[in-house]
């Protein structure tokens, strides 16, 4: 066991350093300056990112090139990034750095699994191996699809009160950037996951970009069918003319309306989920306290019984 922690914490420790390294071998850049770039790169297309992939240009590149070129790396790696975008995580090199850690991880459980399966047969080894390849790759996807989970749950508890402040502010007459950008500083501390995306749209406005289309932006970066009716809305009210902060408030309403019925629904579901450690766990020691000391009463008073004379 000792040997185990030393060869993990050893692992850890030679992992930080060379993360380090890298973060340090960067350049710093400008937020702006990377909003601007990945606008640009999404009006050009999803064709458009092919060339993108090639050697040379810093070893987080050159890693995501020769991913590229491993059967199916060039569809593992735009579903993958889309999947750190519905996280919340949109660094440039962030789907370098996950397919970094995805290739270390595999690595250190092939490294345990040699080192268990030591002393057993080839066989056994190679299966061991197989195992430790399925772990590698299947509990980085599923850490990630937790993230993706627990970031568009925060953004739908996040969004009636952020739709009901949003109509309140276009009722004092603000324009529609100027009131996405007062509920984005009002609610930073609350909510900053939503706080984020509405000033990312602002930002992409103010960039240049069509207003629609940063709103759809939005709703594929976060894949929320709620946010995708609250873009609907105001493109269709923006088009049309029509009155925002009357629609906001009724939607928020309806947002509301939905946030009950969810946690009802958890609530429904929660009997059902203490069902199986009730029976696994508490049952069987009820049973222990409440039956052993009457039956070892009965076998005592027995004849020839735990405890009886003979």
């Amino acid at each position: 066991m000792i040997e185990i922690l030393f060869f993990i914490a050893v692992f850890v420790t030679v992992s930080a350093l060379i993360y380090t390294g890298i973060l340090l071998a960067q350049p710093q850049e400008d937020p702006l300056g990377e909003r601007l770039e990945q606008l640009q790169t999404n009006t050009m297309g999803t064709a458009a990112r092919g060339p993108r992939r090639r050697a040379g240009g810093g070893f987080l590149n050159s890693l995501l090139y020769f991913v590229s070129l491993m059967p199916g790396g060039e569809e593992w790696i735009k579903d993958t990034e889309k999947e750190l975008n519905q996280a919340g995580i949109r660094t440039k090199d962030a789907i370098a750095l996950y397919a970094l850690g995805n290739i270390l991880f595999i690595g250190l459980m092939f490294a345990l699994m040699l080192w268990f399966q030591r002393d057993n047969p080839i066989t056994n080894k190679l299966g061991g191996l197989g195992a430790a390849a399925l772990l590698g790759w299947l509990l980085p996807q599923q850490v990630l699809h937790k993230l993706v989970k627990r970031y568009r749950t925060k953004l739908q508890d996040a969004l009636p009160d952020t739709v009901d402040l949003l109509g309140i502010v276009l009722g004092t007459g603000l324009a529609l950037d100027q009131a996405m950008t007062r509920v984005s500083e009002e609610m930073q501390f609350i909510y900053p996951e939503l706080a984020s995306e509405f000033y990312t749209v602002v930002m992409q406005v103010k960039a240049g970009q069509e207003r629609s289309k940063a709103f759809l932006q939005l709703v594929r970066r976060t894949g929320i069918e709620d946010i995708k009716s609250l873009a609907s809305m105001i493109i269709q009210s923006e088009r049309f003319g029509t009155s925002l902060s009357q629609a906001l408030k009724v939607y928020a309403d309806s947002l509301r309306s939905r946030r009950k019925l969810r946690a009802e629904a958890m609530v429904a579901k929660a009997g059902i989920k203490m069902l199986f450690p009730i029976v696994l766990f508490i049952l069987p020691a009820l049973f222990v306290v409440a039956l052993v000391p009457g039956l070892l009463s009965a076998l005592r008073d027995l004849r020839g019984g735990i405890g009886g004379g003979r």
